[in-house]
């Protein structure tokens, strides 16, 4: 279980090829604002106990109910935790090294992560913490001058590239599989264990000493993973694989592969080329958390009494509800409905049929929503730099779309066009990590280029805001022709 060591043992400095870190990390871990990497690694000064205890870390089993078949034992293959930090605040965080060698569940892989999905996880996951999306978070990046063996999209051309390693923190890594496992091989005993100590320390408002604590905490998974993903559905995000092995106990979005920010408006989109049976497709996404939702229950299954076994059914009974609620609750907001009417349904209905049908920029037609004035809509006077609005302004029924959302802002009580768009500029980003951006910095990175990564730092940190960089990078432009066939797939 022993980390990729370093053969220098002296402690001199010595320049890495390449290297990234997350700025805004250190405001989690309580770091304050210490420039140098040595300034750093002193405030982690808590690690010291497993530092001197040697380079080892280690790796969680988990099971995986992967594209709908069990997978039995997996584990983490290629991830060592290698610490847990407490800040000024109190907050625990487990800190994750990911390619950083082989572990006892690496089977017959190397251990290692490519350059390329590791630049994608770390710019992904700081961006969908600034979408305000739970999430786990990357500390750093560093790029190996040892090069690793990929076939990357699974067609028998295997090719050299580069290694890295990514440093992310979590409150807890632990995911549904890590229950499946437990409850799949009868080891109650263990099961019971694990599950008292996550309620113990990251469900604080249940009571791990009442007798239907099990419920509880069932309740509050079942109603955080469906304001997950109803936000995911918010941005356009995809997962690719929501396997069980993907799924956090503390709903917060981990595991960053082929994932994808959708670009043209379509339900049946899939980021992931390995996805043959289009499973993981984004309209699927909240079908896909119910059925995990599920696996959940039936590993906990055996530590409930038959009162509890009803009570949990109904909690996921209800899901759907809880889904659906959220779901209209943001997108009203991108429109920026105010109060309740009937018809609100059909109206976001009616938008999505219309982006469908002309293949319309998801990010961008809401964002241009946001800027775009009344007067300017009830004219139908699109201006050109609106490109994303222009391509539905040719449906013929978006006249129709129009006139109905004119007067359904009429109903908004104590309200004027200019709140309007101020308040839906804070909820439709102008930025998300298109898969093209991702491809972009990833070429550069692989020549040691590392500024367009830093570019997406910036700018995804505040993507609500315009930002000149980003304008004359085409960030909030349509995608450029080189990558409208970009594929991603589950080699990593």
């Amino acid at each position: 279980m022993a980390l990729l060591r370093d053969p220098e043992p002296e402690t001199w400095h010595r320049k890495s090829f390449g290297r990234a870190r997350g700025a805004s990390f250190r405001s989690s871990l309580g770091l304050g604002r210490q420039r140098s990497p040595a300034a750093a690694a002193r405030g982690l000064g808590h690690l010291s106990a497993w530092e001197s205890a040697g380079t080892s870390g280690l790796s969680a089993e988990v099971a995986d109910e992967g594209f709908g078949i069990w997978a039995d034992q997996l584990g983490d293959g290629r991830a060592h935790l290698i610490g847990i930090y407490m800040n000024r605040q109190g907050e625990k965080w487990e800190l994750q090294l990911k390619g950083s060698g082989k572990t006892p569940y690496s089977r017959n892989g190397d251990g290692r992560a490519v350059l390329r999905s590791s630049v994608r996880e770390f710019l992904c996951s700081e961006a969908m913490h600034y979408l305000g999306i739970p999430t786990s978070r990357a500390a750093s990046l560093v790029v190996s001058d040892d090069e690793v063996w990929r076939d990357q999209f699974y067609n028998g051309s295997i090719v050299k590239e580069r290694g890295a390693v990514v440093l992310r923190i979590a409150k807890s890594w632990f995911r549904i599989g890590s229950l499946e496992i437990l409850a799949h091989y009868g080891e109650l005993d263990l099961l019971r264990t694990l599950l008292d100590f996550i309620i113990r320390e990251h469900f604080p408002s249940v009571d791990v000493k009442e007798p239907n604590r099990y419920v509880g905490f069932f309740s509050i998974v079942v109603s955080k993973t469906a304001q997950l993903i109803a936000l995911w559905m918010s941005v356009g995000f995809a997962h690719g694989v929501c396997n069980t092995d993907n799924f956090s106990l503390l709903s917060i979005t981990i595991d960053y592969g082929p994932f994808g920010f959708m670009e043209a408006y379509n339900p049946g989109f899939v980021p992931n080329t390995s996805d043959d049976e289009r499973r993981y497709k984004i309209g699927n996404q909240a079908n896909i958390g119910m059925f995990n939702l599920n696996k959940l229950l039936q590993a906990i299954n055996p530590l409930l009494d038959p009162g509890q076994k009803q009570l949990t059914a109904q909690i996921l009974e209800g899901y759907p509800v809880l889904y659906y609620k959220r779901f209209r609750e943001l997108f009203k907001a991108k429109l920026g409905l105010l109060g309740e009417t009937k018809g609100d349904d059909d109206l976001i209905a009616f938008l999505l049929q219309l982006m469908e049908e002309k293949e319309a920029d998801f990010t961008m037609t809401f964002r241009q929503l946001s800027e775009i004035t009344q007067s300017q809509l009830q004219e139908l006077s699109i201006p050109q730099q609106f490109w994303a609005l222009k391509m539905i302004s040719k449906h013929k029924l978006f006249p129709v779309w129009v006139s109905q959302y004119l007067l359904r802002l009429k109903s908004n009580v104590n309200d004027s066009d200019s709140k309007r768009r101020e308040r839906m500029t804070t909820v439709n980003p102008r930025y998300v990590l298109k898969n093209w951006m991702a491809e972009s910095a990833v070429q550069k990175a692989e020549r040691n280029d590392f500024s367009e990564v830093r570019l997406l730092q910036r700018v995804l940190q505040h993507p609500f805001q315009k930002h000149p960089a980003a304008e004359r990078a085409g960030y909030s432009s349509p995608t450029p022709s080189w990558a409208r066939d970009l594929r991603v797939s589950c080699s990593s």
